[in-house]
């Protein structure tokens, strides 16, 4: 037990996921080593179910995603901004710049990024709710009560969510994207106060 909840804490790439899995191998069929089979095959099974669902994890890449369409220009039937900050342990997650624009750069997404500060841009040609659920969906990244991009509940710690300032229970998929939503989704211990973003200028 305690080895998987060691492997929760980091996000593992397929090329540390096949080098694990090698070094256990190598300890398995290694003389002597039966006592430790538990707990090996157990580590190789986390290391398999995180590599698997970072791969599962991917943005698209310009086809159509939960309503949402990649278009050459972007809408302007609504436009609206929010902010959103991810802190894992005290330490900031980046939210980068382009979320919503594909590799080849031909289209752009509803819900997308212009600047790596957190603020989201929905610009639609449809009058329609967007929820953060939609947002990480075009980002290609986890959002459920226990994982947000790469901050992840793991062990003693847990998640708090705060929208525009008030706490929130439940899934954080589900909060609406409204004109200057500010979003603060913490994993911790530590827990600071939820920053409050304020530099909307014009938008």
């Amino acid at each position: 037990m305690q080895v998987v909840d060691l492997v929760g804490d980091f996000e593992v790439s397929y090329m540390d996921a096949y080098r694990v899995f090698m070094e256990n191998v190598c300890m398995i069929l290694r003389p002597g080593a039966g006592a430790a089979t538990a707990a090996v095959v157990a580590l190789i099974l986390s290391v398999s179910s995180r590599a698997a669902a970072q791969r599962a994890q991917t943005a698209p890449n310009g086809e159509p995603v939960v309503g949402i369409s990649c278009d050459a220009m972007e809408g302007s039937r609504l436009h609206i901004h929010q902010h959103l900050t991810i802190l894992d342990k005290g330490k900031p997650v980046p939210v980068p710049l382009d979320v919503g624009r594909p590799a080849h750069g031909q289209c752009l997404y509803w819900l997308h990024t212009h600047t790596p500060d957190g603020v989201i841009h929905v610009e639609s040609p449809a009058d329609r709710t967007f929820t953060l659920g939609d947002f990480f969906t075009v980002w290609g990244q986890p959002l459920n009560p226990k994982r947000a991009a790469s901050a992840m509940v793991a062990g003693k710690s847990s998640m708090k969510v705060w929208v525009d300032g008030k706490p929130l229970t439940g899934d954080p998929a589900k909060i609406p994207l409204r004109a200057h939503t500010d979003i603060v989704i913490e994993v911790g211990p530590p827990f600071a106060p939820p920053p409050k973003f304020t530099d909307w200028q014009n938008r």
